[in-house]
């Protein structure tokens, strides 16, 4: 190899090693950036994480529901937020040795397309599962109506949601094929009962019984916790050809409206009986009574 041969090679070899020196410093900077990027980004996530359960706490009526569920979506969207910034650091780095980024964009979008057409179904159920547990729908341990079938909610992910009936059978339904969904213990439950008397029984009399029989049960520390608010009795609401009926609902904790429900309506045909309140032959064990949930007004 000539002198000027030796010279040029060795000039390119400097150059090329300068160059790929420079390069790796750039990529450490870029990846310090991105690390502490992350790091900052992290803290912003658990101070929000923080606030947001602050604020929620106060209004839910299940201890530890909120922070549940807020610490759920921040994991979700703290993965999806570091995997994205990576993600750029990555191609960033890889631009700094030359390499063109554009198809490697172009390949991840083409197979970013093909994911989606094919897991379509699966998006639908993560996307409507991640709105299920932002807007606190559901929660484990309520009982809900889903599609038309009832039972206690056994566990909420981001693709589906338990719930196990009375006989035991247990139901899973993909968020995304969830049409119609009642909470019935969201915040508070309700047991309203429909009292059917004799057209010969004074009504304010029925009535002062009703109340004297709730609020007995209230004095007592087993039901006292479990009934929010005393007694609400509507009046009559309705007319038979045998009977007047009395409607009157109680508020209770969340899953324990029939406990109340069943105790008040045994003392209630005790009472009765002890008044000699006469219930119609055709209505006599047959007062109706259906459970019911609501939020309460702020």
């Amino acid at each position: 190899m000539s002198a000027q041969a030796w010279d040029t090679f060795a000039a390119n070899l400097l150059t090329v090693s300068v160059d790929a020196v420079q390069a790796l410093i750039r990529v450490a900077l870029i990846v310090a950036a991105g690390y502490l990027t992350i790091k900052l980004l992290r803290i912003g996530f658990s101070r929000l994480e923080n606030l947001l359960i602050h604020a929620t706490e106060r209004r839910e009526s299940a201890p530890g529901a909120a922070g549940q569920r807020i610490r759920t979506l921040s994991s979700v969207l703290w993965t999806i937020a570091n995997g994205f910034l990576w993600f750029i650091v990555v191609l960033i780095a890889l631009s700094q040795f030359g390499i063109n980024v554009g198809p490697i964009l172009a390949g991840a979008g083409v197979f970013g397309l093909a994911a989606g057409f094919g897991a379509q179904h699966l998006v639908r159920d993560l996307v409507s599962g991640f709105f299920l547990l932002l807007e606190n729908q559901i929660r484990v341990g309520d009982t809900a109506i889903i599609n038309g079938t009832t039972g206690l909610v056994e566990a909420v992910t981001f693709r589906t949601v338990v719930l196990r009936d009375q006989a035991g059978v247990v139901h899973v339904f993909p968020n995304g094929t969830i049409n119609t969904l009642a909470n019935v213990t969201m915040d508070w439950s309700a047991y309203v009962i429909d009292v059917a008397v004799s057209y010969k029984e004074e009504t304010d009399r029925v009535t002062a019984i009703m109340r004297r029989v709730a609020d007995e049960m209230r004095t007592e520390a087993d039901y006292r916790r479990l009934m929010l608010e005393p007694i609400e009795i509507f009046g009559v609401d309705n007319f038979t050809e045998t009977a007047v009926t009395i409607k009157a609902r109680f508020k209770t904790q969340p899953s324990h409206q029939l406990t109340i429900g069943r105790e008040y309506r045994r003392r209630l045909k005790k009472a009765f009986d002890a008044e000699g309140v006469e219930m119609p032959p055709a209505q006599r064990g047959s007062a109706v009574a259906r459970t019911v949930t609501a939020t309460p007004s702020t």
